[in-house]
């Protein structure tokens, strides 16, 4: 078995790990990125789409937002669709003219690995965790399945960003680790169409018959969501089938049909809220989707995992020279923002899809549609979490 050495280990190539890899190399740490995907599968998955303010600047200041810059939309508002009636939240007038950009997340990918490969440093696709060893030692090792053979990956602290059915988590002892999950009663499908975005703004939508996402991703591109019941397939999904209940949920009294074209995607994702605690265990630490999930209804997915990274690239480069109090505190105050995207992204979620079977929870919920709607404190303190809570 060929052996390597390195300082930190990364597993997984998605926003986490390449940031943290870039971040960690700029600090004069060497580190090894393994992702068990193949490099075109990565750079063109299709995932979240919304930059918080203070995380595009995050990205900016590190030296790798200069195409976010360029070409993300930056929106000062999102609206909300109830009953038919459309009502704007002026995100920027309610949170000291602070604005979202809306940036694919497989772009931030694509010029994070542009970035590591302009580099030179190791980045290995491809390349399969079989085994994490050694948690609690000085040097714990990574055991990597590759198309030349089994490599052993030894550094000083093993990091996981491979997501929640990744290995890093899997990988520690039976009753170190506790999860806290929440399963909602409806799934998302979600499509990528050829079509110009009918609005230059994120619209969500509670009606009826259920919630409806409308989104972009560049000035020929949206992204568009339903919810449905866990139980359906695409298989029920016809093209037709998706913008005519797109259509239906979206219409406004006396508005236009909104922009159809040719689906290149589709998929259907369950909604869940993970948190694993804490998300260190001796040399190895979690970041990303390997220690928390929230449903993409708050937008916090992304920025969540980035705003970890943030936090954990300097104390370890700190812990490497010999100060470990940044790595002592990082579960503490990872977690402490992390349960608060868990509840803001409960609130939204909760308040715009329609429960399938419990009326007074329903009632519940357009009540607290139309307090953000007709308050503005209530609008205000929606704008503060949308536009920056991974920055607070």
């Amino acid at each position: 078995m060929k052996s390597v050495r390195t300082q930190v280990v990364i597993i997984g190539a998605g926003p986490a790990g390449l940031l943290l890899g870039h971040l960690l190399q700029r600090g004069g740490i060497d580190t090894v990125i393994v992702e068990t995907r193949s490099l075109e599968y990565v750079q063109h998955r299709v995932r979240a789409g919304v930059i918080e303010y203070g995380i595009a600047n995050f990205l900016e200041d590190s030296g790798v937002g200069t195409r976010m810059r360029a070409e993300g939309l930056v929106h000062h508002g999102i609206e909300f669709r109830l009953d038919g009636v459309s009502h704007r939240i002026a995100l920027s007038e309610l949170y000291d003219g602070r604005a979202i950009t809306v940036y694919g997340q497989q772009e931030v990918v694509k010029d994070l690995i542009a970035n590591r490969l302009a580099s030179g440093a190791p980045l290995y696709f491809e390349a399969t965790v079989t085994s994490i060893e050694g948690h609690t030692t000085e040097h714990p090792s990574v055991v990597v399945a590759t198309g030349e053979g089994d490599v052993e990956i030894t550094g000083d602290y093993v990091v996981g960003c491979d997501g929640s059915h990744g290995v890093s988590s899997t990988s520690v002892p039976a009753g170190v680790l506790r999860r806290y999950e929440r399963v909602y009663p409806f799934s998302w499908l979600g499509i990528l169409a050829e079509a110009p975005p009918a609005t230059e703004e994120l619209i969500y939508c509670r009606h009826p018959r259920g919630f409806a996402l409308y989104s972009m991703r560049s000035p020929t591109l949206s992204r568009l969501y339903l919810g449905v019941s866990p139980e359906e397939t695409l298989d029920q999904w016809s093209d037709e089938r998706i913008w005519e209940e797109l259509t239906t949920r979206l219409m406004t009294d006396g508005g236009a049909s909104i922009a159809q074209g040719p689906i290149v995607e589709r998929a259907i994702t369950p909604m869940r809220s993970v948190v694993v605690a804490p998300m260190r265990h001796g040399r190895l630490l979690l970041a990303g989707d390997a220690a928390h999930i929230v449903p993409p209804t708050g937008a916090k997915g992304m920025n969540l995992a980035l705003a970890d990274v943030r936090f954990l690239a300097p104390a370890l480069v700190a812990g490497l020279r010999g100060d470990p109090r940044g790595l002592d505190s990082y579960s503490d105050e990872s977690l402490r923002r992390v349960w608060r995207a868990e509840e803001f992204s409960t609130y939204m979620t909760q308040m715009l899809h329609p429960h399938p079977s419990d009326d007074f929870e329903n009632g519940v919920q357009v009540a607290r549609l139309r307090q953000v709607v007709e308050s503005e404190d209530t609008a205000r303190a929606l704008a503060r979490n949308y536009v920056n809570l991974s920055s607070l």
